[in-house]
Formats: structure tokens, C-alpha cells, sequence
């Protein structure tokens, strides 16, 4: 399972890292926190850390960018966007071997997050100037009433990114919420600030003004609700239980928000499933970033008929995973990200174990290929009792589980308060649409575990239940960092009583015209 890296943390070169750390908002005598490489635990940058103070400050030069940049027609906004699109292609390699080196993932892994920084810059940046243009409604008194619903910057957008997709997650939602009109106060994951940094750097290359977009970094319980007390919108991705919080504190302010969770996804098997294609699937779904991605699949629900060559596929695909701790490719599943991850997986697999639980595959530390490795896992009598069961691991794990038919699994499935993602094998694609349609999650993927929901930019992506509120991509995606006006103008006859009518007369004229215009069939 184990090949020789090809580079290690230390040799990536071409990133000045220091032009990137003095975009950060801190003053000059700042305490600093180190960045550090998951693959060798080796330091690759001291990054300053923002205070409370230094967050109002950013919402300040923010808010002076941002009013400029509301005067910009959408279209001048999506040049910026796609010109963008195109820098980033220029510094394809650079790119991945800085996120490999800060987050520790595959090569693969980062790779999926700069494509999907390409896929989303090229989509909004194409449809933004249709859908931010003025609507015309039909008016309550049709000729006479005439309506248009105009779209505003919500002003200010506090975007908190987590670790584990530096680059997509600091970016995505970034853009459609700049070429919406707005600036933006962003908060990069600390361990993964490098990343978030170069992203902007190349908004800036690109031609974004100046001041429009802040980094600010530093602990969650100080900056997240600095952010909050100044920001006109909320984005964040991360845990149920932060989200919580910081919804709470948007509710005070009345400002809102839209937040990604956690997730217990869940992938269905079906009794026809091709063994051969749904295995290498499940490999992927599973093992991803190695597990640490919130629409990847820790739960399978697999049908009794073909239980046995499934998994016995399935192992054998797992076993052969290939782990590498460095930069380049080579690889099938990269590091965890930090020693606090490590031991939330490395305890979720013990106490299954512990209490009768079997590891098919997998199921220890690997420190000899990285000091923060886990091998990719499978666990078979995983029950109620044990953790790994209801609770998010967020790691290399899956847990298997045998069901007579469909409705056992679609109820399997269900039984969780997370709602992310969930995945459905078959090779009837029809029935699979309907299996799908019962699952109790805000993306279903037929025949893949996320990537088909994800990469479709222009579809709405999201959670149900304890897995978020909102919807990141689609129109939805774009058009929640607006606020929506409503120009109503009156044109000759007043809403008002006419002709001569009292109160009494003008009502039943309103009523006989209103019914009149149900029969002709008008909204």
C-alpha cells in the first residue's frame, strides 16, 4: 500500500510565501501561527493573526471597495471572473502542490478542487449577467401596472472556509457573491490559509480592485463572531454544531446566512447493482480526500443477494489503495489533516472494534508513510451502540451493513439527522431516479457517490436537516448574496376607487374584474 513520494513538502517551490502572508488583515507586531505541512509535520509559513480589531478593519476597506464595485455592470464583473478562470489554468502545477502541501491530500483530491474553481468561475460568470438583470412582472392591473424586480448586493459577505478544501471552499463561494456586487470579508481555515491567499492573489492578477476582498486569520471563537457583528451575509461550511452557534448569532442580527454541515451519507447497493463498476465507485465515494469531505460516503447499505461478491470486491479494490506522503501524483488517498482528526478516527474505529465490531480492511495508524496517515477502513458489524455508527467520522472509514431489500435500505438510509448527500447503485437508472427521490438528503447521485451533483454548477447543492440551511450553486447560489427590490409604477388610473365609484362599488368592480381574469386563465 505504501510507494516512494516523489517530492516532500519542503521542495515545493515557486510560491513566494511571504507577498501571500502580507495580504493577511493583522497589525505589523501580530502573533503568528504556524502552517504546517501534514505530510512531515514540516513548518512552511509563520501567518499573522487577525484580531477582533482587525476584522472591523477589513469590513471597513471592504465596505469602501464594495461601493465602487456595486457600480460595475455584471458583465465588467464576469470579465474580472473569467479572466480569473484563465490565471488559474496558467498556474495549474503551483496550485496543487500548494494545496497538497498545506492540506496533505492526493494529488487526484486537489486536483478535483481546482477543477471545480474552473467549473464554477466559467458557469457564474456566464449566466450572472442574465440572472442579475432587471425582471419585468406582470402588475396587478395588467398594461396599467408596471413592475420590475431589481437585483441589490447584499453588501459585505463574511465567508468562513474550513480546512479541508482550502481552494474550492475559500473561492466557490466567493465568486458568485462578488459578481453579485459584493466585497468580501474571508476566513481561512488557519491550518490552510496559504491556499485561501493565493487564491486571492490571483483574483488580484486577475483585475479585482483593490480592498475588495479581506483575509482575516486566526481562532474560530474570535473571528467567527467579529465576522458576524459586521458581515450583511453569512457563508460558512463546517460542523453542525458551530453552524448552530453562528446561526443563532445571524438570527440577532437579522442578517442571513447559508451554511454546509456535517453529513452521515449514505450509499445503496441495489441487487443489481455491476459489482465490478459499483465497487471502484465505492472506492472513491469512500475514500476521498481520505474521508475528510462532507458529501463522502460513511455508511452501505448493500443488498443480501450480492453482499458477498460486493464486498469481497471491494476489499481486494481497498487493499490495493496506494498511500504516499508528498507532493505529486502516484498516490489513492492522501494524509488527515492534523493530530485532532487522527484521534477522532483512530477512537471511532477503537471503540468499534472494542465492542464486536470486525475491520474487514484497514483500521490502524500508518506512521510509518506519514505521521498523520490512517489506512483507508472497512467495518463490518458496526451497531447502534458504537460511535462510528451515528456519529460523523470524517475520515477514512465506512461501515457496511447487509439489508434484505430497498425499503429496508431507503429506511436505513433515512434514519439520521443529516441530510447532505447520498449515493444509489443500479443498473436500472429509472428505478434508481425513484430510490433516489425518497432519500432524505439535498444531493442524491445515481450511479456515482458525488461527484455528478457536485460538478453540476448550475444545480442547487445543500443539506437537509442537521446537514445546513441554504443552497451553494444554481441560481440560488448567486442570487442569495442579493437582496430583491420590487419598482412598482402606477400609469394612468390609480388604485384607488374611479369613475365616480364609493368604496362599496369600486370593491365589487375589483372582485367581477379579478374573477374575469381567473376564467381568462391570467395569474
Amino acid at each position: 500500500m505504501t510507494i516512494a513520494p516523489e517530492k516532500t513538502a519542503a521542495q515545493v517551490a515557486g510560491i513566494d510565501v511571504k507577498s501571500l502572508i502580507a495580504q493577511v488583515v493583522a497589525a505589523p507586531k501580530a502573533e503568528t501561527l504556524h502552517s504546517i505541512s501534514p505530510f512531515t509535520l514540516e513548518p512552511l509559513a509563520e501567518i499573522p493573526i487577525s484580531t477582533a480589531e482587525d476584522v472591523d478593519l477589513a469590513f471597513e476597506t471592504a465596505r469602501r471597495a464594495q461601493k465602487r464595485w456595486a457600480q460595475w455592470t455584471p458583465k465588467e464583473r464576469a470579465k474580472i471572473i473569467l479572466r480569473f478562470h484563465d490565471i488559474m489554468l496558467e498556474h495549474r502545477s503551483t496550485t496543487l502542490d500548494l494545496i497538497q502541501a498545506e492540506n496533505g491530500k492526493a494529488r487526484s483530491d486537489a486536483s478535483e478542487e481546482f477543477l471545480d474553481v474552473l467549473l464554477t468561475s466559467r458557469h457564474y460568470a456566464r449566466v450572472a449577467p442574465k440572472k442579475l438583470a432587471p425582471v419585468r412582472h406582470r402588475g396587478v392591473l395588467p398594461v396599467l401596472t408596471s413592475v420590475s424586480e431589481i437585483r441589490h448586493p447584499k453588501g459585505v459577505v463574511g465567508v468562513i472556509a474550513p480546512w479541508n478544501y482550502p481552494l474550492t471552499l475559500a473561492v466557490s463561494d466567493a465568486i458568485p457573491a462578488l459578481l453579485a456586487g459584493n466585497g468580501i470579508v474571508l476566513k481561512p481555515d488557519s491550518q490552510t490559509a496559504l491556499t485561501a491567499l493565493w487564491a486571492v492573489r490571483l483574483l488580484h492578477e486577475a483585475g479585482l480592485p483593490v480592498g475588495l476582498v479581506q483575509v482575516v486569520v486566526g481562532p474560530g471563537p474570535i473571528i467567527g463572531p467579529a465576522i458576524v457583528k459586521n458581515a450583511d451575509y453569512l457563508m460558512f461550511t463546517g460542523s453542525t454544531p458551530v453552524g448552530r452557534q453562528l446561526a443563532e448569532q445571524c438570527g440577532e442580527r437579522l442578517i442571513s446566512c447559508s451554511m454546509e454541515l456535517g453529513g452521515k451519507n449514505a450509499m445503496l447497493v441495489l441487487a443489481d447493482a455491476d459489482i465490478e463498476r459499483a465497487s471502484e465507485i465505492a472506492v472513491r465515494a469512500c475514500f476521498s480526500n481520505a474521508g475528510q469531505l462532507c458529501i463522502s460516503m460513511e455508511r452501505m447499505y448493500i443488498n443480501e443477494k450480492i453482499y458477498d461478491a460486493f464486498v469481497a470486491r471491494f476489499v481486494e479494490r481497498v487493499r490495493g489503495m496506494r498511500l504516499q506522503a508528498g507532493v505529486g501524483w502516484g498516490s489513492d488517498m492522501g494524509s488527515l489533516i492534523n493530530e485532532k482528526q487522527l484521534k477522532t478516527v483512530t477512537e471511532h474505529v477503537e471503540d468499534a472494534l472494542a465492542k464486536g465490531a470486525t475491520a474487514l480492511v484497514g483500521g490502524k495508524a500508518r506512521p510509518d508513510i506519514g505521521p498523520l496517515y490512517f489506512e483507508p477502513t472497512v467495518l463490518e458489524g458496526v451497531t447502534h451502540e458504537m460511535r462510528a455508527c451515528i456519529n460523523e467520522t470524517f475520515g477514512p472509514v465506512v461501515s457496511l451493513y447487509k439489508v434484505q431489500n430497498d425499503e429496508e435500505a431507503i429506511d436505513r438510509a433515512n434514519d439520521t439527522e443529516y441530510g447532505l448527500n447520498g449515493s444509489v447503485l443500479t443498473r436500472d437508472t429509472k428505478h434508481g431516479r425513484k430510490v433516489a427521490a425518497r432519500l432524505k438528503a439535498g444531493t442524491v447521485n445515481v450511479n456515482e457517490g458525488y461527484a455528478s451533483a457536485w460538478g453540476t454548477t448550475s444545480a442547487p447543492m445543500g443539506g437537509m436537516g442537521a446537514s445546513g440551511i441554504g443552497r451553494r450553486h444554481g441560481t440560488e447560489g448567486l442570487l442569495k448574496y442579493t437582496e430583491s427590490q420590487t419598482v412598482a409604477v402606477q400609469k394612468l388610473v390609480r388604485i384607488a376607487p374611479q369613475f365616480g365609484m364609493d368604496d362599496e362599488q369600486w370593491s365589487h368592480f375589483m372582485t367581477a374584474s379579478l374573477a374575469a381574469m381567473k376564467k381568462m386563465g391570467m395569474s
